[in-house]
């Protein structure tokens, strides 16, 4: 069995395991290398080889577009596992709040931290209870509840999390009332996820305008001019067969008619380009400004192509049919 995490540096294998970790998939750093090598080799073959047989591009052309393609695997690897870290860090923070008035409920009644905190880890947290369970477990097996804390902050990549850790490890160094910091951590937590909820509402007329230029206006626009190009394209073939040796100078010597350089299956290669980049893009904007993460975007982004490029075919249909009816050919 071939063993893929040698083909990496030790600095990359431990980020890659740190990541995996974050993530919360049960998996290797070499079942992941794995994955990612030969699923980019597969497409660097598909990419390449049918653009060669079937579409008869160029060589180099042809492994450009390998290339291209066993690096999109790579990427979509890399881009889900930082989904799966900021869905995670999001989930957190949403029951973070809750956690904690839990926590300092239980504290009330009279009994540890450790326990306090177990005992507020109900099921509806998921992975989050499991994880103070985790930490119990190692504060049992000799581990000192300050580095357990250390530990469970790092779990996640979210600075909410290890802020109130930190705070927790500060309160048990120099002594303090653990119950009210508890409360007011949580008081803190609900004042700033109101906050983010009136920002999101502000900017929410900027995501419908995104929305609608990235979804209807860039791919009608690009529609239309393809047709247009269609059409001009169309007139040029009856002019030059009208007239054969072209169009001759007019007034100015030097300015003389002459068809478009561009062909229609270039700009409607070049639209179809565009649309997805554009979709793509627009779904990482919307998610930024209304989520304040780029990353939730990856969610939206097979909508966003899809309707984008339904669009664009619609809008094709809809004005060739538009000059069948008037008798001009598109």
């Amino acid at each position: 069995m071939v063993n893929f995490e040698r083909l990496v540096s030790r600095n990359v294998a431990k980020y890659l395991s740190d990541e995996l970790d974050l993530s919360g998939l049960k998996m290797s750093v070499n079942k992941l290398i794995e994955m990612a090598i030969l699923g980019a080799l597969s497409m660097f073959v598909v990419g390449a080889l049918v653009p060669f047989l079937i579409l008869k591009y160029s060589i180099i052309l042809s492994v450009l577009i390998g290339i291209g393609a066993g690096a999109l695997v790579v990427v979509s690897i890399y881009a889900y596992l930082e989904f799966l870290i900021d869905k995670r860090r999001t989930f957190v923070e949403d029951i973070l709040p809750d956690y904690i008035q839990l926590t300092a409920a239980n504290l009330r009644s009279g009994i540890s931290l450790d326990n306090a905190m177990v005992s507020a880890a109900r099921p509806e947290f998921k992975f989050f209870s499991d994880d103070i369970k985790n930490m119990d477990k190692q504060i049992y097996s000799g581990e000192t509840m300050q580095n357990a804390l250390i530990m469970l902050g790092k779990k996640y990549r979210s600075r909410q999390l290890q802020h109130m850790m930190r705070m927790i490890n500060e309160s048990i160094r120099y002594g303090g009332s653990m119950n009210d910091l508890l409360k007011q951590m949580a008081r803190d937590l609900r004042n700033q996820a109101i906050i983010q909820k009136e920002i999101s509402g502000q900017l929410f007329l900027y995501t419908i305008f995104i929305t609608f230029a990235v979804l209807i206006g860039a791919p009608a626009l690009y529609a239309l001019t393809n047709k247009m190009i269609a059409v001009t394209d169309g007139v040029w073939a009856g002019i030059l067969q009208s007239n054969p040796n072209g169009l001759p100078s007019t007034g100015i010597s030097f300015i003389r008619p002459s068809p478009p350089k561009i062909t229609v299956s270039q700009y409607y290669n070049f639209s179809i380009v565009a649309v997805v980049m554009i979709a793509s893009l627009g779904s990482l904007i919307v998610s930024v400004i209304s989520n304040g993460s780029v990353l939730r975007g990856i969610k939206y982004l097979p909508v966003f192509l899809i309707v984008g490029i339904a669009v664009f075919y619609v809008v094709s249909i809809i004005i060739a049919t538009m000059f069948s009816a008037t008798g001009t050919g598109v």
